[in-house]
């Protein structure tokens, strides 16, 4: 092996940086953002240092480095992130007879703010759904609307604020048997359940949304961000979401039936709110997704802070992300059998 010339000296500098800010990523999901905010935020940009550790591996391989290994390393203790960001999974039995199709999506208040100039917006979005048909439909940042027709369906919904209602909605083929809030403090946030019954089957179906982090992910917005109060901000709404995933955690251990929780948690797979909201639940992309199943409309990398879980009773036959832009989040649906 040749020694390294000086700009080879300076990209494993770099290399060596990134690896160690991954490695460090390791950790997140088992630190209280409330004890160690700044840290958590590192992991927003776990699937940016994967892919550029990833990078770093060809780059080495290519001029023939030993320089290679410190990437191949810290990817291979990590191994579960690595092969959690992008999936290769096969759909089983999504035919089958006994399959419930349930869809997510942040609807981003039906585009009533005009962020995306398409005037048939709505009715796109109502004929998407009605193709869909799912047999359970969870909504964020959902709000009545008379020009969003949702037929067939039981309904349940909690909205608050004065010119703009808006909060979470949960739509089911299935009857409604009990149904209720958790209200976070302090916020329009919160989380909803209903309780359905599907033949002789109770179901009981969260709608989380924890809190948003507000960042605008255009490029001219981050910009002129100013990074310390961005950061400030970012680690304040964190420990804001650590606090209302406690208080769901509780709801969620006192539920008598086995549960699908549907949501926007506002924060990714490699987060603590992740993790603790999961236990030991199944995540549906995981299971049977594809690609990096991305949910927002981030355009640095793909970001996925958009979730299905299900308890382990259930068997997840398929999973999809819908590649349309009628909102900032991108619908995902999963079809699990009991």
């Amino acid at each position: 092996m040749r020694k390294l010339k000086s700009f080879e000296k300076l990209m494993f500098i770099l290399n060596s940086l990134m690896a160690f800010l991954l490695l460090l990523s390791y950790i997140l999901p088992y630190v209280e953002p409330k004890r160690f905010p700044v840290v958590s935020v590192l992991g927003l940009a776990v699937p940016f240092l994967i892919i550029f550790n990833l990078l770093f591996v060809v780059y080495w391989l290519l001029k023939v480095q030993k320089q290679m290994f410190l990437s191949i390393v810290v990817l291979a203790i990590g191994y579960t992130y690595v092969f959690s960001l992008y999936k290769f999974s096969a759909s089983k039995n999504v035919a089958h007879a006994e399959n419930i199709s349930i869809m997510n999506y942040n609807v981003r208040l039906f585009n009533v703010f005009e962020w995306i100039d398409d005037p048939d917006l709505k009715s796109k979005l109502s004929r998407f759904i009605a193709e869909r048909n799912p047999d359970v439909l969870c909504l964020q940042e959902y709000r009545p609307d008379t020009e969003m027709k949702f037929e067939g369906y039981f309904k349940y919904e909690q909205v608050t604020g004065h010119k703009v209602k808006n909060g979470q909605a949960i739509l089911t083929k299935f009857p409604i048997v009990n149904s209720g809030s958790i209200k976070f403090p302090n916020t329009s946030n919160n989380a909803i359940f209903v309780d359905v019954v599907k033949a002789k089957d109770t179901i009981r179906i969260y709608n989380v949304h924890l809190q948003s982090m507000g960042i605008d992910p255009t490029v001219e917005k981050l910009a002129n961000e100013d990074s310390e109060n961005l950061l400030r901000r970012v680690s304040k709404t964190f420990k804001l979401q650590q606090l209302q995933a406690e208080q769901f955690i509780i709801h969620k251990q006192k539920s008598p039936h086995p549960m699908i929780i549907c949501g926007d948690f506002n924060n990714t797979a490699y987060s603590y709110v992740y993790k603790e909201v999961k236990g030991d639940m199944q995540d549906a992309f995981v299971e049977a997704g594809n690609g990096f199943g991305r949910t927002f409309d981030f355009r640095f990398f793909p970001v996925r802070i958009d979730f299905i879980l299900v308890d382990p009773v259930f068997e997840i036959n398929a999973y999809k992300t819908f590649d349309v832009k009628y909102s900032d989040h991108y619908p995902i649906m999963t079809k699990v059998k009991l």
